[in-house]
């Protein structure tokens, strides 16, 4: 499985020039002017991870294939998109279609780059995008509710869109419905404001180390924990770089990963998402599951046959094969284990699904 990320913002906040950044392409036009981008970008991106790289030589593999990230660039929104202000509900459609949202918040002054509201105000810029969000969830569940439409909802979603009207209408953060139902249900009703977000506070190179002003203010009122300072600019200029020019440019400019591995890394956390691996002479290949997925649903992330079919998993933890060298001396030191359907495949996780035909 793969994720989506849409990236939103208002207009000129530099979420194109992060998209062409993240992706390594020039898919998105970033051009000085609000609306620039209309109809969404997309590009799919490889998930950088170093221990493919050490199976792969372990196990002498042809092939090494990375598990995979969409990023998806959708247009500005402004105040009144729910009431189609702007490039209005067509984008806000848009945002439905993603799990995980990165809002994309300016926090640079500049004269040359212009500037929808007439100051710099990250808080209120993620406000305007958060209630244009929240109000075309109202309208959606308005609609969903109608006595007509009703009756075609099932119970787990009625309870859900009825609980979500009440927050609404309490003026209650939506954010506790996440504790309160199951994520497979609340995907299924398609609401933008419960989506999970990191925020990217886009700097410019002087701030990219300590912040600035706008994302101390920031970090205050919503924290560091899904909070992400990177400058747009600089991840593309690391991108025309090679691997070694590359570490030497973040060396001078004292950055430990680029934004992408920042992304990854909290975009896996708050969808909590784990990686499994196999490995052979053939192919290492990574695989994102589900956090506590157990190991006949990872059978599945593979292929169906494999779940429908599934006797065990020859299972190794990823130290044990690597202080071991592979299958051979794991299996030969006791390090390799038979699991069965329900066990929980842990993070790293090398595995060999036996199964029926």
């Amino acid at each position: 499985m793969s994720f989506r990320c849409g990236i939103v913002g208002l207009p000129n906040v530099g979420k194109s020039t992060l998209f062409n950044a993240l992706t390594n392409s020039n898919k998105a036009q970033a051009e000085n002017f609000p609306f620039c981008t209309i109809d969404p970008n997309e590009g799919v991106v490889q998930v950088p991870d170093e221990r493919l790289d050490k199976l792969q030589k372990i196990s002498s593999s042809k092939k090494k294939i990375n598990t995979t990230i969409s990023f998806v660039d959708i247009a500005g929104l402004v105040k009144g998109a729910s009431k189609g202000e702007g490039l209005g509900n067509k984008f806000l459609s848009h945002i439905r279609e993603v799990d995980a949202i990165i809002h994309m918040i300016r926090c640079f002054d500049s004269e040359s780059i212009q500037n929808v509201n007439p100051d710099v105000d990250p808080i209120r810029d993620l406000e305007i995008v958060e209630t244009e969000m929240l109000l075309a969830d109202l309208e959606s569940i308005q609609k969903r509710l109608d006595k007509k439409k009703k009756k075609n909802l099932d119970a787990d979603q009625l309870e859900v869109l009825e609980f979500a009207l009440k927050c609404i209408n309490n003026n209650e953060n939506l954010d506790i419905i996440n504790t309160k139902f199951e994520k497979k249900t609340l995907n299924q009703t398609g609401l933008l404001s419960i989506k999970p977000k990191i925020f990217v506070c886009n700097v410019d190179e002087k701030s990219i180390k300590n912040g600035n002003k706008y994302t101390e203010a920031f970090v205050n009122k919503y924290g560091e924990n899904n909070t992400i300072i990177i400058s747009a600019d600089i991840e593309n200029q690391i991108n025309q770089f090679n691997k070694e020019e590359k570490i030497n440019y973040m060396k001078m400019i004292d950055i430990n990963e680029t934004g992408l591995d920042s992304i990854i890394k909290k975009g896996y956390k708050i969808l909590e998402l784990d990686t499994f691996f196999t490995s052979g002479p053939e192919e290492s290949r990574a695989w994102t599951i589900p956090k506590n997925c157990t190991a006949i649903k990872a059978a599945g992330v593979i292929h169906s046959d494999f779940e429908k079919g599934f006797i065990r998993s020859e299972t190794v933890g990823f130290k044990d094969f690597l202080n071991n060298k592979g299958w051979l001396n794991s299996k030969s030191n006791g390090k390799m284990r038979l699991e069965g359907k329900d066990y929980i495949v842990k993070d790293g996780d090398i595995l060999n699904f036996r199964f029926n035909t």
